[in-house]
């Protein structure tokens, strides 16, 4: 009974030792969920309770097994914290600092995937690849950029700083900084050259083909006005 109760109070350190390191080492990524998820209550419900967090730090576990080239570990790391977090992240991808997943399920990035710093990521999204050649395979996503639930960004592109992929938009092109895409195939809308905040809500985004139907619209009436007088 004491040999129980001393391997319980062993395992008992370890674990908290384990959130310690954890809380020391991604402080800055606990922050950054903390700066970017309103719900986000206390430091510690974001410690103990984010999957995409913990779908973070096991990427980063199995990642430096993937460089040192021990493969097999580094993807059964990954396929674990697939089974546990609901993310999927191959363990070959390169992920910046300040990287958020917001809730997270079924978001999936391929093995050859590069991300820069400050990106977000909302549900369901998929860096994914296209075609089974060899090499880079998988998109280059700037930074600071936000990509809306479900959207899909597939094949060897590269999506500019600052940018934002609307929920749903299928991006298969090149997207240039400063921009917003929307719709299926994605098309590609320039925000007046400003930087977009990562605050920018699912709802307020300009799609191109209905600003020229408006703006025609605006003309038909203008004209037909005109003729009227």
């Amino acid at each position: 009974m004491i040999l129980c109760l001393k391997i319980l109070f062993f395992l008992f350190v370890l674990a908290i030792l384990k959130l310690v390191i954890i809380a020391i080492v991604f402080a800055e990524d606990i922050k950054t969920v903390q700066d970017r998820d309103p719900a986000a209550k206390s430091f510690l419900e974001v410690l103990l309770l984010y999957q995409g967090l913990h779908a973070l730090i096991n990427h980063r576990i199995a990642h430096f097994f993937y460089k040192r080239r021990l493969f097999f570990l580094a993807r059964f790391i990954s396929q674990l914290s697939r089974h546990i977090t609901g993310i999927e992240t191959h363990p070959g991808a390169r992920i910046g600092k300040r990287f958020f997943i917001d809730h997270g399920m079924g978001v999936v990035i391929g093995e050859t995937t590069i991300i820069g710093d400050d990106v977000l990521l909302y549900q369901g999204v998929t860096l994914g690849g296209t075609g089974l050649v060899k090499g880079k395979r998988h998109p280059t996503i700037g930074n600071n950029v936000v990509i809306g639930g479900g959207a899909k960004v597939l094949g060897d592109i590269v999506v500019g700083d600052n940018s934002y992929i609307g929920a749903n938009a299928v991006v298969i092109k090149d997207v240039p900084p400063n921009s917003t895409v929307v719709g299926v195939p994605g098309r590609i809308t320039k925000q007046d050259g400003k930087k977009i905040d990562v605050s920018l809500d699912h709802v307020h985004i300009i799609d191109p083909i209905m600003q020229n139907i408006e703006e025609l619209e605006k003309r038909i009436e203008k004209l037909e006005n005109s003729g009227q007088s």
